[in-house]
């Protein structure tokens, strides 16, 4: 059997090169199931049985299987198949003194979000917590970003689900690991590779020139969305906030929900999308926290830029069940300074516009390839300066799910609370999935940075609470009102020193 071995992508490197002591690059999820065929007679859960599960489903999921490799010299990384693969390391188990609440689930999951992945073996842990009230149990999964994005993770969780209960579980095929190559076939066949690359480029040189037309406007449009997206404020710092400073390794974890059908009720009566609609909700939700309980004073918050970085999808429907990240980022800035719930949603609906005006996605998504050819202590160092200037106060994504009940075998999912990593100086992250009527706010935060998280989840619910009832109130929808202005387009800021300074 030939070797065989896979590249990692610029972007699943840049996560790589990301992480530190500090910053924790996998993301994950707290998932609560009801019992079904899982549960024991002594009323604990059959982990043997989901082991079994899981396994006979890994053939469907090929990368769960492989670790990482280095190229020598230049010390790129690549996959591999692991050989010494194992299902009971990556699936653990862990019991709640009964009745275990969703309070102690939430402490344990931030415990647990607090450590990193053993970069030797596969970077994926499934961990069983048993001992919930009301016959549920929950998985807290962890997967390191540079294997999969949130929109593809989506497809993977769908490979464990099924529309209708069962209890049948069907074996997979046997594994058997692609030999690996050692460290001087890898040497060889990179090196090979980029030859016959560049051979390849001056052979299709002909081709390349009858279309040089065409290439010229797609340079000219990619070159716009470039320009487009470092203008966003990639290179310049965003405003210092007291959820923005050092952060550890440690981490909390709170969580909230809101009904799906009241976010589109205010869509529908307030104008823009549900992604503008959670935007919104999220800007309100740190305005009213930094007033109610960091005793921010509204002045300061009116010369406070505040920007979020939104994840968006580049992948294309001939890539739909693919691994590895096919993800770009919006930089929006949020209306934080804003105490009109409407006027904060037209603002954010301005904002995502021109976003999606200048096509900024693919000016982000081109500036990744840009980098797929620089040495892996190159892309490090990029890496670490981007996270190090602060250009964004917070991670904000949000990834539609099914709207139908799904099943784990006869185990039905009763709720997914996604979690999304913290950059340097990042005090939280927000991730929402939406799911079978109502959308799950994962909140992830620094465990000495953010002590008061459920503070901030309750925060969550008094921005929408505030769009909710703007709605209703609303004696018309405000689809036909005059084009809100966007936050570049609004007044600049005045410079002021970081919230907190005498």
């Amino acid at each position: 059997m030939s070797v065989h071995y896979e590249r990692l992508s610029a972007l699943d490197n840049s996560f790589l090169a990301l992480e530190s002591r500090s910053t924790h690059m996998h993301v994950g999820a707290v998932t609560i199931f009801d019992s079904g065929s899982f549960a024991r007679p002594d009323g604990g859960i059959d982990v043997g049985r989901l082991r079994d599960f899981v396994s006979s489903k890994m053939h469907m999921i090929p990368r769960y299987r492989q670790r990482l490799a280095r190229i020598p010299i230049e010390q790129f990384p690549v996959w591999v198949d692991d050989d010494h693969f194992t299902i009971d390391y990556h699936i653990r188990h862990i019991a709640l003194p009964r009745p275990g609440t969703d309070d102690q689930l939430k402490q344990i999951a931030g415990r647990l979000m607090s450590q990193q992945l053993d970069r030797s073996k596969p970077m994926w842990e499934m961990i069983v917590v048993e001992g919930l009230t009301d016959d549920r149990f929950a998985i807290v999964t962890k997967i390191h970003h540079c294997m999969i994005d949130g929109l593809s993770g989506v497809d993977l969780m769908a490979v464990l689900m099924s529309l209708v209960p069962t209890t049948e579980i069907i074996p997979g095929p046997v594994y058997e690991p692609r030999p690996a190559p050692n460290g001087t076939e890898l040497l060889v066949r990179e090196t090979t590779r980029r030859i016959t690359e560049s051979i390849g480029s001056l052979r299709s040189l002909p081709r390349v020139v009858s279309n040089a037309s065409s290439l010229v406007d797609s340079l000219g449009g990619r070159l716009q969305a470039v320009g487009a997206s470092l203008s966003s404020g990639w290179l310049v710092s965003t405003g210092k906030t007291p959820i923005n400073g050092e952060i550890g390794p440690g981490r909390r974890f709170e969580w909230v929900d809101t009904p799906l059908d009241e976010v589109k009720f205010i869509k529908n009566r307030l104008g823009g999308t549900v992604n503008d609609v959670l935007l919104a909700t999220v800007a309100g939700a740190v305005r009213h926290f930094l007033i109610t309980e960091r005793d921010v004073d509204e002045q300061v918050l009116e010369s406070t830029e505040f920007r979020v970085m939104a994840p968006v999808s580049v992948r294309g429907k001939d890539q739909h069940g693919t691994l590895g990240n096919q993800v770009a980022m919006w930089l929006a800035a949020l209306p934080i300074e804003d105490p009109d719930p409407v006027r904060r949603l037209a603002i954010v609906r301005a904002e995502t516009r021109q976003l999606k005006d200048t096509n900024q996605a693919l000016g982000a998504a081109t500036l990744v390839r840009l980098s797929a050819g620089a040495p892996a202590t190159l892309v490090a160092l990029g890496a670490r300066l981007a996270s190090n200037a602060r250009p964004f106060n917070m991670t904000v994504t949000n990834v539609p799910g099914p709207q139908f009940p799904l099943y784990m075998l006869d185990a039905r999912l009763r709720e997914t609370y996604p979690l999304v990593p913290l950059w340097e100086s990042h005090g939280v992250g927000i991730a929402m999935f939406s799911y079978d009527g109502s959308v799950a706010w994962g909140i992830n935060g620094d465990y000495q940075l953010m002590p008061d998280l459920d503070r901030f989840g309750e925060s969550i619910l008094v921005s929408f609470a505030e769009l909710v009832e703007a709605a209703k109130n609303a004696p018309e929808p405000r689809l036909s009102d005059a084009k809100p202005k966007s936050a570049k387009e609004r007044k600049q800021p005045k410079k002021r020193p970081p919230l907190g300074t005498p």
